[in-house]
């Protein structure tokens, strides 16, 4: 099976889902491409995560019980290390180590990274492994040097697949710095028409 998000998605039990409900064909045709796609980062990819502030991590305790984590930074704070591999530092949060503790157990997670402003979202499944503080070659690669935050460990993550969703049902939402770019002119503009109407205001009347 060449498509390597679908190889690890589409278990036998969701492949029969798809059959019940009407999807397994075209999904079907997906899975027996002639070249194996979607394990390597491209351009594509490597330029989405490098515009991205924050990302979802979802991991799986010992007992069973999924966990996602929202994790942000500034944008750029994920790294791509190479094609099969990215990484980010883990800031130091609320303590809980709820994400720290389930890796211990179980290496496998799965990251959705979201542009909300365009409707896109990238699917990622890994494999991750905690950096300490005692590898620092690593972390240096990790860091954010202008971020005041710090840092406790990193998460080194081996790509194993990934895949590109649809827009549907994806609501649109902006950050304050989106909004300000966006805003910009308006607000430029506005500045500009209460400058001149100061400078009429400030001129002698004709009598």
């Amino acid at each position: 099976m060449p498509h390597h998000f679908a190889e690890i998605a589409f278990t036998p039990m969701v492949k029969k889902v798809q059959e019940d409900l009407g999807s397994r064909a075209s999904y079907a045709r997906m899975e027996h491409l002639p070249h194996a796609v979607n394990y390597r980062l491209t351009d594509a990819e490597v330029g989405f995560i490098a515009a991205r502030n924050s990302l979802y991590m979802a991991t799986v305790s010992e007992t069973g019980w999924p966990y996602i984590q929202h994790r942000g930074g500034p944008t750029g704070f994920v790294c791509v290390l190479d094609e099969s591999t990215i990484g980010f530092a883990d800031f130091r949060g609320n303590r809980q180590y709820v994400s720290v503790g389930n890796l211990m157990t179980d290496e496998r997670v799965s990251l959705f990274f979201m542009d909300y402003p365009n409707k896109t979202r990238l699917k990622l499944f890994g494999r991750a492994k905690i950096v300490g503080s005692d590898d620092e070659a690593v972390l240096s690669r990790l860091e954010m040097p202008d971020y005041r935050a710090r840092i406790e460990r990193g998460f080194v993550i081996t790509v194993e697949g990934f895949d590109w969703n649809c827009p549907q049902h994806i609501t649109e939402r902006l950050t304050l710095d989106e909004v300000r770019a966006v805003t910009a002119p308006l607000t430029a503009r506005i500045a500009e028409l209460e400058a001149e109407l100061a400078r009429q205001a400030a001129q002698p009347r004709a009598r």
